[in-house]
């Protein structure tokens, strides 16, 4: 995996997720109740206080639990929720360890189609149905990772040419469209529509 992604606006934390999945993992993680852009820097920011190029799911697995939420508290803070999402992040490196031998981009590995690997990403901690569409989304149209069905599996968010999700993001102007389409589907919802 090396890749250029646009999902922190940040050109280090961008490279970090672009070539690391186990951060590309932690940033879908943290992508709830704060910007997606504040959501994809967390694991550049996490690597950096653990004095790291890349995250490693055995270490942060292996962290005292206090410490890591400390880690993630000091400012600026990695999430609105520190605390919980720093128990989330060590129960997926934890899931990851004990059944992926710690190597994220086995999750997706071998996946011999699309309904195998959504099942997979909907198995990690923290991940329902909807965050694991948005995943696949993003590693089939974006990260090269397309087994047979990918598109259906992932449901509205694997459309060609569509705005809806961080799958979607390629840089400031489809952020902006992504954004609006957001607020379309809140004001509809607001509406009762």
């Amino acid at each position: 995996m090396d890749v250029t992604l646009h999902l922190a606006q940040d050109p280090e934390a961008d490279e970090l997720l672009g070539r690391s999945p186990l951060a590309a993992l932690v940033g879908m993680l943290l992508d709830q109740q704060v910007p997606m852009e504040w959501a994809f820097k967390g694991p550049s920011t996490i690597a950096r206080r653990m004095g790291a190029e890349d995250l490693d799911a055995h270490d942060i697995a292996a962290y005292d639990p206090e410490a890591f939420a400390a880690l993630l508290s000091g400012k600026p803070a990695v999430h609105r929720y520190p605390g919980s999402m720093a128990g989330r992040i060590q129960q997926l490196c934890r899931y990851l360890v004990e059944r992926y031998d710690g190597d994220a981009e086995a999750v997706w590995r071998g996946a011999g189609t699309g309904k195998e690997l959504l099942k997979r990403l909907q198995e990690l901690p923290g991940f329902g149905k909807q965050k694991a569409q948005i995943f696949l989304a993003l590693l089939g149209k974006q990260l090269g990772v397309q087994p047979e069905g990918w598109r259906e599996a992932a449901g509205a968010y694997g459309e060609p040419g569509s705005f809806r999700s961080v799958a979607d993001i390629t840089g400031p102007e489809s952020l902006t469209k992504v954004r609006a389409h957001k607020q379309q589907m809140k004001a509809a919802k607001a509406s009762g529509g």
